[in-house]
């Protein structure tokens, strides 16, 4: 028993994640670490960790923290007082804060869980019903006016945010967005954690949705400043927020962030813990990012001691990709030609693999590949990558001519799934704003009215409050 112990202790490996955390103050023996694996197994993906909110936690990871914090430290000497918080931090450059008239309050605690709801008193509500007549009124000035005299109107700065990027003014828009994630976390309900992976929002009422959204463009702000394992933590929170019904649909983003950082081992640890009450491998952007994890660890754990573990992910990289490209052949060609990569004529010419297969995939299908190429092309632009790819191309080429029952099977699949896109897909689509995909959104989608501050608002919303006639 001990000798078994002894070697789940050694396969064991700790996370960086948790270092400088309460665990470290366990106790870590070949006996402790196989009793406490399921349980990291289990908390790693619901739990948060504050210091991973911080860019500047990564940033300094990169680069030092001399070249991060510059001449910072001098100056907070002079700082006025702000209120502790971990999303953002205060700039001296604000707006004095004031509470804007947001607050939250617990509904009800079930079975281990905490369910919470933003409320709005009644000046924030009048402030509302003027931003609603300025966004009516097509002119961003009248928002510019409306923010003047409210500064943290969560909506306004929502709005305007999406103004000033369009307007390809980055940091102000990125400063709007951080503004109004202040303005939320100094409202918390005094039990609401954004760390333990408990506390729920309910998005179908509209004041917690603005929430949803400036976690989101924030997150997005984030990962193209070069910090995605901070991104990776904002869409933790979001997807933690409602598990359940995942309201901007995070799981079509968090395979893409867990690559981008490198956290293989945790991504192949989500799709294992809800592959059986979620069906990931339904999705093309887990089909295909989690056999890209494979293959990342199979290149990693090439040392002597460690080259068993190495054929195992390579095994598994193998046997996953082909799999992906049987259920999903229509994604190759796309992401060939995103990574401008000529494929040979046996590939080009073969039915499987050629037109036919873009042409008569289900629009649903459709959106979702679009989606995954779109956003996560650049990562398999590796000639590691590339010739590993080629390689599995060519097996499924095989098991295609040589009349593999799976690939019968998947072609019925596919005709009978992806029939429609819920909701939460098309609104994550929006949002991402990968021209790709935005293309492949249905008409019902594109053309009715979108508004940045609430985009494709559930049809079954529960307003607190209603607007008055005009």
């Amino acid at each position: 028993h001990s000798s078994e112990s002894a070697k789940c202790g050694k396969s064991f490996k700790i996370d960086r994640v948790y270092k400088n955390t309460f665990f470290s103050q366990l106790i870590w023996t070949k006996y402790t670490l196989p009793l406490l694996q399921p349980l990291f197994n289990k908390i790693l993906f619901y739990f948060i960790f504050s210091r991973n909110l911080n860019p500047d936690t990564e940033l300094k990871r990169y680069f030092g923290a001399r070249a991060v914090m510059g001449d910072q430290r001098p100056r907070q000497r002079q700082r006025q007082y702000h209120r502790s918080t971990w999303m953002t931090f205060p700039k001296d450059t604000w707006p004095h804060f004031s509470k804007p008239g947001i607050s939250m309050s617990l509904l009800e605690s079930r079975d281990g869980l905490q369910y919470f709801t933003f409320e709005h008193n009644r000046d924030y509500q009048q402030v509302q019903f003027k931003f609603l007549d300025a966004v009516e009124s097509m002119d961003p000035n009248n928002i510019i006016v409306l923010l003047q005299l409210n500064p943290y109107h969560i909506d306004s700065l929502l709005q305007l945010s999406d103004v000033c990027r369009l307007q390809e003014d980055q940091e102000m828009a990125k400063d709007l967005i951080e503004r109004a994630l202040y303005s939320f976390e100094c409202a918390f309900h005094p039990v609401f954690s954004l760390t333990s992976g408990t506390s729920r929002l309910d998005y179908r009422r509209p004041e917690n949705r603005a929430f949803y959204l400036a976690l989101f463009k924030h997150m997005m702000f984030l990962e193209r400043r070069g910090c995605p394992r901070t991104a990776l933590e904002f869409c933790k929170l979001i997807l933690n927020l409602d598990p359940e019904n995942d309201p901007l649909c995070m799981l079509l983003l968090v395979d893409f962030l867990c690559l981008r950082c490198r956290e293989y081992a945790a991504l192949i640890r989500l799709f294992e813990e809800w592959e059986a009450h979620r069906n990931l491998s339904q999705l093309p952007n887990f089909a295909f990012s989690v056999a890209l994890s494979h293959f990342h660890l199979s290149q990693k754990e090439e040392e002597a001691e460690r080259l068993e573990e190495s054929q195992r992910h390579r095994h598994q990289s193998n046997g996953l990709l082909q799999n992906a490209l049987i259920m999903f052949p229509s994604v190759l060609m796309p992401l060939l030609d995103l990574c401008t990569v000529q494929p040979d004529s046996a590939v080009s010419s073969h039915q499987f693999f050629g037109p036919k297969s873009c042409l008569g995939q289900p629009p649903a299908l459709a959106e979702l590949v679009s989606l995954y190429v779109g956003r996560i092309h650049g990562l398999w632009k590796e000639s590691g990558v590339l010739l590993w790819l080629e390689e599995n191309v060519h097996g499924v080429l095989s098991r295609v001519n040589e009349e593999d029952p799976l690939v019968e099977d998947c072609i019925i699949k596919r005709k009978v799934r992806y029939q429609s896109c819920p909701r939460n897909i098309h609104r994550h689509v929006i949002l991402s704003e990968i021209k790709e995909a935005i293309s492949s959104l249905p008409l019902e989608v594109t053309t009715q009215p979108m508004m940045g501050f609430d985009p494709l608002p559930p049809l079954d919303s529960v307003p607190s409050h209603s607007r008055p006639e005009r």
